[in-house]
């Protein structure tokens, strides 16, 4: 049986209803952009973002290589690191398209869900999200982003119906190279973000979520 047989297994009629219309990157995005953000760090399964309807950025990335693994995308996830301690990483679901990156998305904040498939690397598609991640107190904090971590890897988890299994990943992220996107020179001179900009990106936020020092929340 496959893997995603097996997952389909678990699913009851309208769940699976509901999991076969996500029948593209969009479809997918829209779904996560509709599910509340959760504001506990507990790590979900996609099984379980099915029957909990609620998502934080891991969580997401889970769902969406999921359902993108259906359309037949490998299932591939990569991580934005902030400076530490300054932020919480986010988690990007990634596809290319005519060989172009774009990835899927859950965040708290508009400007860090889904790009489209435009981006010819991996780094183009990290610094896209540059100017729109910032820190409560106002800085700009992305600073690298890891290689793709292919979830197939992860199978014998079950990550797909394991929440042990979104933990495992969170693990292996975690052990995962960073490529740095900034050099110290750079980051030393980076501009507060600007009252627009900020009030932009934080629309429709559940400050409940929101990072700080102590807490997860991207």
């Amino acid at each position: 049986m496959s893997v995603l047989t097996e997952f389909e297994s678990k699913l009851t009629p309208a769940e699976y209803e509901l999991w076969h219309s996500l029948g593209s990157p969009a479809a997918i995005q829209a779904f996560l952009d509709r599910t509340p953000y959760s504001i506990v760090d507990d790590n979900l399964s996609p099984l379980s973002v099915l029957r909990q309807g609620v998502a934080h950025c891991l969580d997401g990335g889970l769902f969406a290589a999921a359902a993108l693994r259906r359309l037949g995308y490998p299932p591939l996830i990569i991580d934005l690191l902030p400076d530490p301690g300054q932020d919480d990483d986010h988690v990007l679901a990634i596809y290319k398209i005519n060989g172009c990156y774009g990835c899927v998305a859950k965040s708290n904040y508009p400007g860090l869900r889904s790009r489209e498939p435009i981006y010819r690397s991996l780094r183009e598609l990290a610094l896209s999200y540059f100017e729109w991640y910032f820190s409560f107190e106002r800085k700009k904090t992305l600073r690298a982003y890891t290689r793709p971590l292919n979830l197939a890897m992860m199978d014998a988890t079950g990550w797909m119906w394991r929440d042990s299994g979104a933990d495992a990943i969170e693990r292996r992220l975690w052990e995962q190279k960073p490529v740095a996107l900034l050099n110290p020179g750079q980051a030393e001179i980076l501009r507060p973000v600007d009252h627009l900009t900020h009030e932009a990106g934080t629309i429709g936020v559940n400050e409940a979520g929101v990072f700080r020092p102590g807490n997860k929340g991207r």
